[in-house]
């Protein structure tokens, strides 16, 4: 009689077991995807292995449906500047590279396993268990997955998490749902909270999001059918990511970067419609070696050390920008405003 065939989940099980405890890490300022992921993760290896396990990010959480998403869900995280790590100690890297520097081992230790479903530039680093799947919208989704082949049932909590994640990432990503995908939100649809779905996708929001919000409208610069946007000042850093979401929505728009300093780094959105200029491939030029990179094809972010380049900030704005441009293909150099109120207030 043939055995039981041995899943993804069954493996990377047997690779923690090795270890005393297990941390799951996410990104800084995780989202929900990560949050949610994470949070299954969290529970797979506890019930499963009955060993300690936690779950851990950097950074505040500051975005307004992220902010209703703790306070109503509550998932078990917790935000912490540093992690000390030992050899018994197993870290587990969700919805982020081991590449990538915007998680608490900073591409520095590699990690033990990596679950993720990014595209990202780099992805060398050799890890015990790795889950890598970029046709898949949501880590989320993979971790439902492996939820399912451990015959696990979520509560109420973390499958409306689930949904939720799945659904923002279907969203941000602009692309169709995997058979992956579809198959999670179905296992999860009956047991999913929608009253509070509901409340985390309407937040209340502070006065400070409209006021960044203005003058990021009036900053962003339009070169055909791309738009450039450098926020003079945001209080999150997901304000950043917010503003290219909204400026890709515009039908005269193809192409958006928009970026602001956050402490030393400058932070990078990209969004784009096409497939033939895809957010990664307009990251790759526009960085080169300036900074790091990653995401989903149409939706990606980056980050450049502001003082490691040895450069100021405007000329590093203005490097950034035109290999932009040049990236984009757009033969205009002089940008006009997307918004002018002038024009606005002739028109009446």
């Amino acid at each position: 009689m043939p055995g039981k065939k041995t899943t993804r989940s069954d493996r990377l099980l047997k690779v923690l077991d090795r270890y005393r405890e297990t941390v799951v890490i996410m990104h800084n300022n995780p989202d929900p995807d990560a949050m949610a992921a994470g949070w299954a993760l969290r529970l797979l290896v506890h019930q499963r292995l009955k060993k300690p396990v936690r779950l851990l990010g950097r950074g505040p959480i500051l975005r307004a449906e992220n902010i209703q998403f703790v306070k109503l869900l509550k998932p078990p995280i917790d935000l912490v500047d540093e992690l000390v790590s030992d050899e018994g100690m197993a870290t587990v890297l969700v919805d982020c590279s081991a590449s990538s520097v915007n998680h608490l081992l900073g591409g520095q230790a590699p990690p033990v396993a990596v679950i993720d479903h990014h595209e990202a530039k780099g992805n060398g680093v050799r890890t015990a268990y790795r889950d890598i799947r970029p046709n898949v919208t949501a880590s989320a989704s993979i971790a439902v997955e492996y939820m399912r082949e451990q015959g696990m049932k979520p509560n109420a909590e973390l499958a409306t998490a689930l949904v939720y994640a799945i659904r923002t990432e279907m969203i941000g990503a602009n692309t169709e749902l995997s058979q992956l995908d579809h198959s999670a939100l179905q296992w999860l649809s009956g047991r999913a909270a929608y009253d509070v779905l509901s409340e985390i996708e309407n937040p209340p929001l502070p006065r400070y999001y409209y006021e960044e919000l203005l003058l990021g409208l009036d900053s962003v610069l339009v070169y055909e059918d791309s738009a450039v946007c450098f926020l003079p000042r945001i209080t999150a850093a997901e304000v950043v990511g917010e503003m290219a979401d909204l400026l890709v929505r515009c039908d005269a728009l193809q192409c958006v970067l928009c970026g602001a300093r956050v402490g030393d780094d400058l932070l990078l959105s990209a969004r784009s419609k096409g497939d033939d200029r895809t957010a990664l491939k307009l990251l790759d030029v526009a960085l080169g070696k300036l900074g790091y990179f990653g995401g989903h094809i149409h939706r990606a972010g980056g980050k450049v050390s502001i003082s490691a380049i040895g450069k100021d900030l405007d000329e590093l704005q203005r490097v950034i920008r035109k290999r932009w441009l040049v990236a984009c293909g757009s033969t205009s150099r002089r940008g006009r405003r997307l918004v002018r109120r002038k024009e606005i207030t002739k028109r009446r």
